[in-house]
């Protein structure tokens, strides 16, 4: 039997190489997430994604050469097609980039909630604290989540009140104690506000739950969970899953597209832990089976915190295992690297930017390419529709060779 073969998806959530055309309508002109990562810091030593053509995409996207100083040397020696992607989607959040990777853009707009307080209607709170028996809740505005829980973290415990905060994102955050507040009930909370956001048109409803005692040793715990409305069409999941292949999420993947086209998912956290479950899911994924996993701190943890050294170092350690995934990889196996949209962690505020991604297709059988500028990120979905054999999707256009 001829083997369908097996791809990986390395999401880089938020690493954006700049240039969007219509960064001037999401207030972003000028953003560039890995060109100002490496400006201010004047170096970034990444051997093995400067091989796989990072770099070049970066240029073509900004159309300034881009110099990251010194590296070190790669034993990294495998083709690649790169470039960079162009988004559609009429938002610059995670869902909108997630689904338009997998063919399926976001061609409505999101409702959102104001930023200064209150930001939540009053009705939408009395609904919620009246269903789920809360005696009320703390926050009520647009907050980075580590200072909102520093900030009300105790508080929160003294009174019962869950911590509630949205974003620059149409999302409803609700933080609150594992050990006082307690994880089930705040799973709890979450899904009685997933069903009350819904008029608003609110994508995703995230439980963040935080364990300490005292102001300044509050940390989140790796038992996050989004309740995300589901993609409104079929994705190129939903076609690997109903034709009989599997579909491995690793980290927040299946919490993004709500589980619709998921076969199996993996939690995990930290970038770390990401890459090694990762390594352990690709090594014994079957046949017919894409891996695809979302490395969330280049976004929570360094791109909205606007921590230029903590991305910097991340890319460094991203970059730093990409040859264990090389080196397991059996004849006609691919991957691919890209991301979701921006977060300059320059950038002004602490909002996603809109930016070009970078799209790099990997594997041993690949040739290799500059595949130009891509007109959507649906592009990705529909070079994975092309390797597995499957119909074309309603939007994108494959890079694979004929």
């Amino acid at each position: 039997m001829t083997k369908k073969g097996r791809a990986v998806i390395l999401m880089m959530d938020s690493f954006g190489i700049g240039g969007a055309e219509d960064a001037q309508k999401f207030n972003d002109p000028g953003a560039d997430t890995l060109g100002h990562i490496i400006s201010e810091r004047g170096h970034l030593n990444i051997p093995n994604l400067t091989q796989l053509g990072l770099l070049k995409a970066a240029q073509a996207s900004t159309g300034s050469e881009v110099h990251v100083g010194p590296l070190s040397n790669t034993t990294l020696q495998i083709p690649s097609k790169y470039g960079f992607m162009r988004e559609i989607s009429h938002g610059k959040d995670t869902s909108s980039g997630h689904w338009e990777m997998a063919g399926c853009p976001v061609m409505f707009n999101w409702g959102y909630f104001q930023p200064d307080y209150p930001s939540f209607p009053q009705e939408l709170v009395d609904k919620i604290c009246q269903e789920a028996g809360l005696p009320g809740i703390l926050g009520n505005k647009a907050a980075s989540g580590t200072v909102i829980i520093d900030e009300l973290g105790e508080e929160h415990i003294r009174t019962g009140k869950p911590i509630c905060y949205t974003s620059a994102d149409s999302v409803f955050q609700i933080a609150a104690h594992e050990k006082y507040f307690g994880l089930d009930n705040l799973y709890r909370v979450c899904e009685i506000a997933f069903k009350h956001v819904a008029p608003y048109h609110i994508a995703r409803v995230i439980a963040r739950p935080f364990e300490g005692e005292h102001k300044g040793e509050f940390k989140r715990t790796k038992n996050r969970h989004d309740y995300s409305v589901p993609p409104p069409n079929p994705t190129v999941l939903d076609s690997i899953k109903n034709a009989g292949g599997q579909v491995i999420s690793v980290g927040k993947i299946s919490d993004i597209f709500a589980k619709q086209g998921i076969t199996k998912a993996v939690k995990a956290s930290g970038l770390e832990e990401l890459w090694n479950v990762t390594l352990a899911e690709a090594q014994h994924a079957p046949d017919f089976s894409v891996v695809f996993t979302n490395f969330v701190d280049f976004d929570m943890t360094w791109g909205h915190r606007r921590d230029v050294e903590g991305y910097a170092k991340g890319l460094e350690y991203f970059d730093s295992r990409l040859p264990e995934l090389a080196a397991q990889m059996e004849e006609n196996d691919i991957a691919f690297i890209t991301a979701d949209h921006g977060c300059d962690p320059t950038y002004k505020g602490t909002d996603h930017t809109r930016e070009h991604v970078p799209v790099i297709l990997f594997g041993k059988q690949v040739k290799p390419q500059f595949i130009g500028g891509r007109d959507t990120y649906a592009d990705l979905g529909q070079t994975l529709a092309d390797y597995f054999k499957l119909p074309s999707l309603k939007y994108g256009k494959s890079f694979l060779d004929k």
